[in-house]
């Protein structure tokens, strides 16, 4: 009977061995599993931080834009209305001249800035000229080689 004990004992002492490698296993991966849950979680409070902060630029670029456009819109209003008064009031010549001549520079300003860059120079002589950088030299008095 003690060989059948003997084999009882051991076959209760590995499973309470196996249950307690078992549990010291899990509490080993749960920690892990926590671990990724609380950086799962920081992870998307920073993303929701990050979606508000570009909300926020966003909004605020669309607001400075809309400010900018009103700024120039009133700028033009006053301009135009400087002119016309101006000119239904003042008696210098020079002043409405130049009043008008400021309306009259502003677009052709911002046309004479948009041409299209070109790869060649003017005049035919620029750097992709066949003789850039070649002298024309004429012979002075070159000594003749002596004839035999």
């Amino acid at each position: 009977m003690n060989d059948g004990n003997i084999d009882w004992i051991l076959a209760l002492a590995c499973l309470l061995a196996g249950i307690g490698i078992g549990a010291v296993g899990y509490h080993l991966l749960n920690a892990n599993v926590r671990r990724n849950q609380k950086v799962r979680q920081r992870l998307s409070e920073t993303e929701l931080q990050l979606g508000q902060v570009r909300d926020a630029l966003n909004n605020h670029f669309s607001q400075a834009t809309d400010l900018v456009t009103q700024l120039q819109r009133t700028s033009q209003e006053l301009q135009q209305q400087l002119t016309a008064q101006a000119d239904a009031l003042c008696d210098d010549p020079q002043l409405k001249r130049r009043l008008h001549q400021n309306d009259d520079e502003s677009p052709s300003e911002e046309d004479t800035s948009l041409h299209a860059p070109r790869d060649y120079a003017e005049s035919g002589r620029g750097t992709l000229s066949e003789n850039y950088g070649m002298q024309n030299k004429a012979p002075e008095n070159d000594p003749q080689p002596p004839r035999y």
